[in-house]
C-alpha cells in the first residue's frame, strides 16, 4: 500500500507566494528595486531589520541606495557606528537585498552560450503555447534543404538573444552604477529580448518578405508588428500580469517598454513631439539599443544569429561580441546617452558586418535555398483558399489572414508544409505536386543572376518576366514557345543593414584615458581596404521548365534579354549561353574599364565599339 500523502484536492499544489498577502509581494518587489531607494527608504529598511536607532547616520551621509552595495565595514565605522556587532548586523541585513535581487534561476545548456540562467518569469513565459510554438519554425527557413545543419529553430534563438540582452545590461549596470539601471529594466530588456521574434511566420522571413507581399501586394506587415499582437495575446491568455508584477514589475509601464523594444515607438503622435517613448524616459535611452538598436544595427540579435547560424552552417564567425561586452559604455552624445565602445574596437565591429554580408551571400541569399522558398511560397498562395485554421471565437482563417488573429497564428507554423504534402485533397493538388518537387530536388532552373545601373523597384518584376519570352533571337531554329509565367524574377537586397549607408558612421567611440568623451572613426581610419559602397541589388531569374531544349531557349532568352537592359555579364547561373556572353565588350573577361578611354584617345570612337557590337549581335539575332 502507497502510504504517501494525497494533496488535497481543494487546495491545489501552487507556490506559497500565491498565499502571500498584497502589501507583501509589494514590499518583496520594492526590495528587489533599492537601487531606486532614497535617503527615507535606506533607513526605513534599517528601522524593519532592527537598526532603526542609526537611521540619523544614514541621513547625515545622505545614503541612498545607489550607494548600499558599496558599504564596507571600515565606512560604517567612518560613519559613527562604533560597536564591530552592530557594524557586522548592518552588512548582514543589506546582503538580504542582494539576495531577494538574485531569484532562483533555471539553467538551460546551450550549444552557443553554455550553461545560461533563465529568470524565472522568462521561464514562464517560454512554458506558453504562444512561445513552444517558436520550436517549430525554422530559423533560416528554406536554408535548411541546402545545409544539412541548419536545423535550429526560433525557439533557441529566442533564449539566446534573452540571455544576451541580460548579459549587457548586467554589464552596463556593474560598470556604470550612476546609470540607475534597476532590476525592472533587466527584467524588461530580457523579456524584450525573449519575446523579439514571437511573430515569425512558418519558414521565418519567406513569409514576411515573400509570401504575405504576394498575397497582399500593398500591406505592410512585418514580423515585428505580429510579435506585440502576440506578445498582448501570451500574456493575457496566461494570466501573466499578476504573475509580473508579482516579480516587481510596473503596468502597463512595463508592457509599453517591453514592445518598444520589440517594434519601436507605438504611439505615432510621440514621433514628432520630442522623446517618442512612453515605457522609459529619455534619460534611459539607451536601453533601446540593446534588443533591437535602430541606430546603429549593433545589437544581441545579431550577436546571438551570427554565432548560431555560422555554429550550425559551418561557416566561421570572425565577430567576437564578448569582447564588446567588456568594453560598453553609455556616454553622451549630443545630449542623449548612448552605448559605445573603445576605438580600438572599430575593426571588431567591421568584421561583424563583414560577417552579416557573409552570411548573405554565401546562405541567407543562396541560390538554391530562395529558389526553394520561391517554390514554397508559390505552393502556399495555391493552397490559400484551401487551408483552414480555426481562431478566436471559432472563427476559420487562411494561411495568410491567420496574422490578424493570434489565437489561429499560435497554430500556424512550418508544419503547413507537411500539411499540404501529405494530403489527398484535390483541392490542393498543385500546391502538393509543387512540393513533392523539393522533396524530389526537382528544383526550378537558375538562369543567373545580373545587376543593373540603377536601383530596381519590384513593380518592374511581373513586366521583365513579359520581356523575358519575347527576347527570341531573331534566327530561332528550336521552335520553343515561351510563356511569362515560366519565368520568376527576383529582386536580392544586401547590405550593412542600415540599405546605403555605413553603419559604423552613427558609432560613438571613447579613448581609455577620456571615457566619458566621445568621437566618430571614418571608414579610411581604419583601412584603406574597407568597403565604400554597402548595399547593392542583385537580379535573379528562375526558370520553371526542366526539359533541355526549353531551358537552353529560355537561357538564350535571358542573356539577350540582359544585354538589351544593359545588365551586367549574367553570373552564378546553372547554365549560361557561352556562345553569347562575349557579344557585349563590358562582359569579356579581359575587359578593362581604361581601355575605352584608350580606344578614344587612340582615335576609335566609342560609338565606332557600339557599331562593332551591334553588328555581332545582328549576326546571331
Amino acid at each position: 500500500m502507497d502510504f504517501r500523502k494525497r494533496p488535497r484536492e481543494d487546495f491545489p499544489n501552487t507556490s506559497s507566494d500565491q498565499f502571500k498577502p498584497p502589501e507583501k509581494r509589494d514590499s518583496e518587489a520594492a526590495l528587489q528595486d533599492f537601487g531606486q531607494w532614497g535617503v527615507e527608504d535606506v533607513c526605513r529598511y534599517l528601522c524593519q531589520e532592527g537598526h532603526g536607532k542609526w537611521g540619523n547616520k544614514f541621513r547625515e551621509q545622505e545614503m541612498t541606495g545607489v550607494g548600499l552595495r558599496y558599504l564596507t565595514e571600515t565606512l560604517l565605522d567612518k560613519m559613527g557606528i562604533v560597536p564591530l556587532g552592530t557594524r557586522l548586523q548592518i552588512l548582514h541585513s543589506l546582503s538580504k537585498l542582494w539576495q531577494m535581487a538574485a531569484e532562483t534561476t533555471k539553467v538551460f545548456n546551450d550549444p552557443i552560450h553554455g550553461h545560461v540562467e533563465m529568470h524565472p518569469l522568462l521561464v514562464r513565459i517560454m512554458d506558453t503555447p504562444q512561445f513552444q510554438r517558436l520550436r517549430h519554425i525554422k530559423q533560416l527557413g528554406g536554408a535548411y534543404f541546402v545545409f544539412p545543419g541548419a536545423s535550429h529553430n526560433r525557439f533557441e534563438h529566442s533564449i539566446g538573444v534573452g540571455y544576451l540582452a541580460g548579459q549587457l545590461v548586467q554589464e552596463l549596470s556593474e560598470r556604470q552604477p550612476e546609470l540607475l539601471i534597476s532590476s525592472r529594466d533587466i527584467l524588461c530588456v530580457q523579456i524584450a529580448g525573449l519575446c523579439h521574434d514571437l511573430g515569425h511566420g512558418p519558414f521565418s522571413h519567406m513569409f514576411d518578405s515573400m509570401f504575405i507581399p504576394k498575397m497582399s501586394p500593398t500591406s505592410k506587415w512585418k514580423h515585428e508588428k505580429a510579435s506585440i499582437a502576440m506578445f498582448d495575446h501570451l500574456v493575457s491568455v496566461n494570466a501573466l500580469e499578476p504573475v509580473m508584477m508579482d516579480h516587481g514589475l510596473v503596468l502597463p509601464d512595463d508592457l509599453d517598454f517591453i514592445k518598444e523594444q520589440i517594434a519601436g515607438p507605438q504611439n505615432t503622435v510621440l514621433l514628432t513631439q520630442g522623446w517618442p517613448y512612453k515605457g522609459r524616459p529619455e534619460e534611459k535611452s539607451f536601453l533601446y539599443e540593446i534588443v533591437a538598436n535602430k541606430l546603429t544595427g549593433i545589437d544581441v540579435d545579431k550577436w546571438d544569429y551570427f554565432a548560431r547560424d555560422c555554429y550550425h552552417l559551418g561557416i566561421p564567425n570572425n565577430f567576437d561580441y564578448h569582447r564588446f561586452l567588456k568594453f560598453a559604455r553609455v556616454c553622451e552624445v549630443d545630449g542623449k546617452k548612448q552605448i559605445c565602445t573603445r576605438e580600438k574596437e572599430v575593426g571588431n565591429l567591421y568584421d561583424m558586418f563583414h560577417t552579416r554580408s557573409y552570411l548573405h551571400r554565401k546562405a541567407y541569399q543562396h541560390k538554391v535555398g530562395h529558389i526553394i522558398e520561391t517554390m514554397i511560397t508559390e505552393a502556399f498562395i495555391k493552397a490559400e483558399p484551401h487551408i483552414k485554421i480555426q481562431g478566436s471565437k471559432g472563427e476559420m482563417f487562411t494561411i495568410s489572414t491567420a496574422i490578424n488573429d493570434m489565437e489561429a497564428y499560435t497554430k500556424l507554423t512550418d508544419h503547413v508544409f507537411e500539411q499540404i504534402l501529405y494530403s489527398s485533397s484535390s483541392e490542393l493538388a498543385e500546391a502538393r505536386n509543387i512540393l513533392h518537387n523539393i522533396t524530389c530536388r526537382n528544383l526550378y532552373k537558375n538562369l543567373g543572376q545580373t545587376q543593373a545601373e540603377k536601383r530596381v523597384v519590384v513593380s518592374q518584376l511581373q513586366e521583365w518576366a513579359i520581356e523575358l519570352a519575347k527576347c527570341r533571337p531573331k534566327k530561332d531554329l528550336q521552335g520553343v514557345i515561351l510563356e511569362p509565367g515560366d519565368f520568376v524574377v527576383n529582386i536580392i537586397n544586401m547590405d550593412w543593414g542600415m540599405k546605403e549607408k555605413n553603419p559604423i558612421n552613427n558609432m560613438r567611440f571613447y579613448c581609455k584615458n577620456t571615457p566619458t568623451k566621445t568621437t566618430q572613426i571614418s571608414r579610411n581610419q581604419v583601412s584603406q581596404m574597407l568597403p565604400d559602397q554597402f548595399a547593392e541589388q542583385q537580379i535573379r531569374v528562375y526558370f520553371k521548365k526542366r526539359d533541355e531544349k526549353t531551358v537552353e531557349a529560355a537561357k538564350i532568352n535571358y542573356v539577350k534579354w540582359c544585354m538589351d537592359n544593359n545588365f551586367s555579364k549574367p553570373q552564378d547561373g546553372d547554365s549560361i549561353a557561352p556562345e553569347l556572353t562575349p557579344l557585349k565588350r563590358s562582359w569579356a573577361p579581359n575587359y578593362d574599364e581604361n581601355d575605352d578611354e584608350q580606344d578614344s584617345q587612340g582615335g576609335r570612337s566609342r560609338a565606332a565599339v557600339n557599331i562593332g557590337q551591334q553588328k555581332a549581335k545582328a549576326r546571331l539575332f
